[in-house]
């Protein structure tokens, strides 16, 4: 049921669509200069980039663009001469061009996988043209950046066609033309450069228009409004320019309040979608600094406690879990590992604030930091790594020397939950800066209903299952009809030990998981107790996923060797099966693609209630153990020493 507020809204908004529709928006005699103010001089940045690795990947890249082969979502796609802007190349399905509220963008039948289509019409790889005619002087990449503009201005007429279909894409083509023009724009014609800014004055219009307050009050509001300020912010010439510049800074700043929790996380519970939005709040803070306007204290107290998050999450390994979805894109330059671009967040946070609290390599500063806010050195960084607890996003961050833990007891995101996955109490393990457990990652949205169920379902993640049925119930792809509850029941650290106590009750089959976690850090030991209990006694198949990033060296007795000094033990009487490749199997390090991956699946069917227990030894002794179960809890036998864990209730 909507609102009378939200009904008055979306009819001042369609209307105003209709009358823009048939008599577009225009521009008598745009003016602007180039490059922008507010945006530093992108001469020093490139006179400090000529020569580092970053620039020659951006002129391979430019090069592949050069003669159609885009790279998008990690992979690559050729379009051939003429380049049909409203097509998913990857299915081969093209769509028309009908007015944009007539568009089933969800319906893969009918226009290919939405994201495949609007990945490439975000115009990233238009600034790759810039940057690489910058870094090399040759003309090709700017006429190449000519001609595609024109083309798709000819093939995507205002407001018809799927390009027209999200806000969010709008307000991302926006800011890739921001970009085009800051180091481009001295080169266009006159003409040329009249009917550039006056698109662009039209997808200024458009995002004043359909703003996702009541859609999607999320990082596609936050993505809008950062848009929507900088061309107020940097256009100042443009009509309603200061309106604009107002209105989207207002939104930024109310989004930090409602989308960002007190201890720093997203509110999504997505690792990606929190680098999503802490790159949209990074640069609208850059965009500010640039303009020499004033930083609001509340603002940049939770984007200092975002970076804090987001510094636990990667860890000594640098690398960023895939907690919840991931949809592959990225604010600014969307090429290379997907794990690995939150590095260049933590770069420009350090920056920004010129600050040793996040750690970064000096090629971090390259990708965004450098293009954002001019060529800086900030303080050299300071590792910092303890084990915390992020109480708002329920996520544990375990620490023990080389050995590093991030365990998920929070609830699914508000509302319907949309980017949230069944994967309460999972766990993901690092060992000297090496993934072992793995979260496989989201894949995809709507290319393949079964495939999107299972990567968000409660056997992709390592947690628990009971009857195949998920914590949750879907609820179409992009949201939840019943969500678990969550409760965390207590946290500790020390210097000896961490312990996470968490239990969740699957809705609505009233199954209740309950899983503690025991860090014993000084002995290098690892104790997962899980028990499952039911409004039923049974039989019930309880399975229980470890997701490895690599298949055990070596696998006998329950013992399983994961790495160089790392074991994953379990008792012997307890049935676990190494799969190589199944439907409890595989990865997705990018969106659209799969790759296999192994999974130790600990399996039993019994009578509730039901106790497994796990042991991780990362002690680097000779001879491992065995596991044995009591009544009082589980004792872990390692040469001849026994190490005690009364976890059991």
């Amino acid at each position: 049921m909507r609102s009378p507020q939200e009904i008055l809204f979306r009819l001042r908004q369609e209307a105003a669509n209709y009358k823009h529709l048939f008599a577009a928006p225009g521009l008598a005699r745009p003016e602007a200069p180039a490059p922008l103010p507010g945006l530093p001089d992108p001469q020093p940045v490139v006179d400090r980039l000529r020569e580092t690795p970053i620039a020659r990947e951006i002129e391979r890249l430019a090069a592949l663009v050069l003669e159609h082969r885009f790279p998008i979502f990690g992979g690559e796609i050729s379009t051939g001469p003429q380049i049909d802007w409203r097509r998913d190349y990857r299915n081969n399905i093209s769509s028309g061009a009908s007015y944009f509220r007539r568009i089933p963008y969800l319906d893969f039948a009918r226009v290919g996988d939405h994201k495949q289509v609007w990945e490439l019409n975000r115009h990233q790889h238009l600034v790759l043209l810039a940057q690489a005619f910058r870094f090399t002087g040759r003309s090709q990449f700017l006429e190449e950046l000519w001609l595609e503009l024109e083309s798709w201005w000819k093939a995507n007429p205002y407001l018809r066609g799927i390009n027209w279909t999200s806000a969010l894409e709008v307000a991302f083509r926006s800011l890739s033309w921001i970009w085009v023009y800051h180091l481009a724009g001295d080169r266009m014609t006159p003409q040329f450069r009249q009917i550039f800014l006056a698109n662009l004055y039209r997808h200024g219009c458009y995002l004043e228009r359909n703003l996702s307050i009541y859609f999607s009050p999320n990082t596609h509001l936050l993505g809008e409004a950062l848009a929507l300020h900088a061309l107020g912010l940097l256009f100042p010439s443009l009509p309603f320019a200061a309106r604009r510049e107002r209105t989207g800074g207002r939104i930024v700043a109310a989004q930090m309040d409602s989308q960002i929790h007190t201890d720093g996380s997203h509110f999504e519970q997505s690792s990606y979608y929190h680098v999503y939005a802490l790159d949209m709040f990074l640069l609208h803070a850059a965009l500010l600094r640039g303009a020499r306007k004033p930083l609001p204290v509340a603002f940049e107290s939770k984007l200092k406690r975002m970076l804090d998050y987001l510094a636990a999450l990667l860890g000594r390994s640098r690398l960023l879990p895939f907690l919840g979805d991931d949809d592959g894109g990225r604010l600014f330059h969307p090429y290379g590992r997907r794990d690995c671009f939150a590095r260049a967040t933590l770069a420009t946070g350090a920056v920004l604030f010129e600050s040793a609290d996040w750690f970064y390599d000096q090629s971090d500063l390259y990708e965004q930091a450098f293009w954002w806010m001019g060529v800086a050195e900030p303080p050299a960084p300071i590792h910092r790594a303890a084990s915390c607890l992020f109480r708002d996003a329920g996520i544990a961050v375990m620490q023990a020397g080389a050995f590093e833990l991030i365990a998920d007891a929070g609830p699914f995101g508000p509302g319907s939950a949309g980017h949230s996955h069944s994967d309460t109490l999972s766990l993901v393990i690092r060992f000297d800066g090496k993934e072992v457990l793995i979260d496989p990652g989201a894949y995809t949205y709507v290319a393949n209903p079964k495939l999107r169920n299972w990567f968000r379902g409660s056997s992709a993640p390592n947690t628990v299952r009971v009857d195949g049925v998920d914590e949750g119930v879907a609820a179409g792809p992009f949201g939840w009809r019943h969500k678990p509850a969550v409760e965390l029941i207590k946290w500790s650290s020390s210097l000896e030990a961490d312990f996470l106590d968490a239990r969740c009750r699957y809705a609505p089959a009233g199954f209740v998981h309950r899983r503690r976690i025991l860090l014993l850090k000084q002995t290098g030991v690892l104790f997962v107790h899980d028990s499952v209990e039911g409004p039923a006694p049974g039989p019930h198949l309880i399975e229980q996923f470890w997701h490895l990033n690599t298949s055990p060296a070596h696998g006998t007795e329950g013992k399983f060797q994961l790495g160089q000094n790392l074991w994953l033990v379990v008792p012997r009487s307890t049935p676990a099966e190494l799969i190589e490749d199944s439907e409890h199997g595989g990865r997705s390090l990018v969106f659209g693609d799969r790759t296999p991956a192994p999974v130790l699946r600990v399996h039993r069917a019994s009578a509730l209630p039901v106790e497994l227990w796990t042991v991780f030894d990362f002690s680097g002794e000779a001879v491992v153990g065995a596991v044995e179960v009591s009544r009082d809890g589980a004792i872990y036998e390692r040469n001849g020493r026994q190490i005690e864990s009364r976890l059991a209730p």
